[in-house]
């Protein structure tokens, strides 16, 4: 992975405000000529420091759903059965992040459905058969908010 230096750092500060910025206006905020900032820009992303843009899609509307944050604790935390858990996260879409943690818990995880109701098959269905799980504490987020 290459060095980062202070104009990578302004362009990876500003595409993570607003990824959809010109190549013209970022390289204009950064302090680069445009051809250089592209440049810079296709690096970072060949050299998987960015790894790929998203869009984050507000969960306010009362039609998307209820938010759990699931905490779970694996059997064993070698790399082995890390990566067949994040392999097997990834196969379902209803968890939206995953976070490896240290203290109590192994990952932390975002999970997105269509309501309460609907938990028990998803934690039946889903979050216990995943692989090496030993334990599932879940919470239910009651208002959000986000910074932008």
């Amino acid at each position: 992975m290459q060095a980062l230096d202070d104009a990578d750092r302004r362009i990876l500060n500003r595409l993570r405000l607003d990824a959809r910025i010109t190549n013209s206006a970022l390289a204009a905020e950064v302090g680069l000529s445009p051809s250089a900032c592209l440049r810079r820009v296709r690096l970072l992303e060949q050299s998987g420091i960015i790894r790929g843009y998203t869009a984050i899609v507000s969960g306010a509307a009362p039609d998307e759903g209820t938010v759990a944050i699931v905490q779970i604790e694996l059997e064993r935390q070698t790399e082995e059965y890390l990566v067949r858990f994040e392999t097997a996260l990834r196969r379902h879409p209803e968890i939206q992040e995953w976070y490896l943690m240290t203290g109590d818990g192994d990952y932390v995880l975002r999970v997105q459905i269509a309501g309460i109701d609907d938990y028990g098959a998803f934690h039946r269905d889903i979050l216990s058969r995943l692989p090496g799980v030993s334990r599932i504490t879940s919470s239910f987020a009651m208002r959000s908010h986000r910074r932008m």
